[in-house]
């Protein structure tokens, strides 16, 4: 038998190929447009994962302020927001655990406690309102139906930097996984702290919205005429302020000033403490083996920091009795340090 030539192998080659290259035109025209649907797919899994994925979070919008019933609200990106106030409804939300807050960035998280239950549940801010000053947050009806409670609910709104797990549930529109109940002992004091209408901050550097309304202008103040005069009565003249001169020739009202009471902020580090000043117990809330994060978690419970070795330890107090300790320790727990504990201060 004799084996095909080069020329012949050649030959037969070219025939396979002739021969399968309508197959697989064929098999292309089994699939028409499959580019295209593969393209369709990633464009729709891309767009998805831009509303609940990461980057779903960024960027954090502000917005202009904006006035509410004469009130002018600021957005600012308030790192430390606590507020205690009154929840009302958002039929129009939609689907999702979600809230509508004056101020905050959008979006954010916040947990939000209801005072009469202890019940707490995570929430991402999506809009701004509500539309009232009796009221601090709007509520989704998921939300709603989370937290339990009817319309003007009192409520602590804390924000908070959740993990993702939580963020991407709350994207997907689904619950958060439970939180924690406050304790009674911290309820109570909070509830103390409520306004009679409105919202009233836990952080005494937070500044309160400001009312757009002017205050009148009177002789007091150096402006305008006297009131009661035939000229303030009768005719409009520009305002404009006193001179020097007069104001120099005005009497004089000797007043007794009484000096304001000094508060002695309490110190960052132990070393600057005296505990036999302060009380016997101390609450520690947790220890750091990084300075900066510890300052900042001092700074956020209103305590300070002593140094162990490498690691920064963050205290708040001391207190005198143990049930101030207790008490405090239970506001520590809440604000997320549950292996807080309480020691002899030393």
């Amino acid at each position: 038998m004799r084996l095909p030539n080069n020329a012949s192998r050649r030959a037969f080659a070219l025939f396979g190929l002739t021969a399968a290259l309508p197959l697989a035109l064929g098999g292309c025209a089994l699939i028409p447009g499959g580019g295209e649907e593969v393209a369709s797919v990633s464009t729709q899994a891309r767009a998805a994962n831009a509303q609940t994925g990461p980057m779903a979070d960024y960027p954090q919008v502000l917005g202009e302020p904006f006035v509410v019933q004469g009130v002018e609200y600021v957005p600012a990106d308030t790192a430390s927001y606590d507020a205690v106030g009154y929840a009302t409804f958002d039929r129009e939300a939609g689907q999702g655990v979600t809230v509508a807050h004056k101020t905050l960035p959008l979006p954010s998280y916040v947990e939000i406690t209801a005072l009469d239950t202890g019940r707490t549940i995570l929430a991402r801010v999506e809009r701004r309102g509500p539309m009232t000053n009796a009221r601090l947050v709007a509520l989704s009806p998921a939300a709603q139906m989370q937290l339990g409670g009817g319309e003007g609910v009192p409520v602590r709104l804390r924000r908070v930097n959740p993990p993702e797990s939580d963020r991407a549930e709350l994207r997907a529109g689904r619950a958060a996984k439970e939180r924690m109940n406050t304790p009674k002992s911290l309820l109570a004091v909070l509830e103390r702290k409520l306004p009679q209408s409105g919202a009233a901050s836990l952080r005494s550097a937070s500044p309160p919205p400001r009312s757009v309304a002017a205050a009148p202008r009177t002789a007091q103040t150096g402006y305008g005429d006297a009131p009661g005069s035939e000229r303030g009565a009768n005719r409009s003249y520009p305002l404009r302020p006193l001179s020097n001169t007069l104001i120099a020739l005005a009497p004089a009202r000797p007043q007794a000033v009484r000096p304001a009471p000094v508060r002695q902020a309490p110190p960052r580090y132990a070393s600057e403490a005296d505990p036999a000043q302060y009380g016997d117990f101390i609450v520690q809330a947790a220890a750091f083996s990084n300075r900066a994060n510890a300052e900042h978690a001092a700074d956020r419970l209103g305590g300070f920091v002593t140094q162990a070795g490498r690691f920064y330890r963050v205290r708040t107090g001391p207190y005198a009795t143990r049930g101030q300790a207790e008490a405090a320790l239970a506001k520590v727990r809440a604000a997320g340090y549950s292996d807080a504990r309480v020691f002899t201060a030393g």
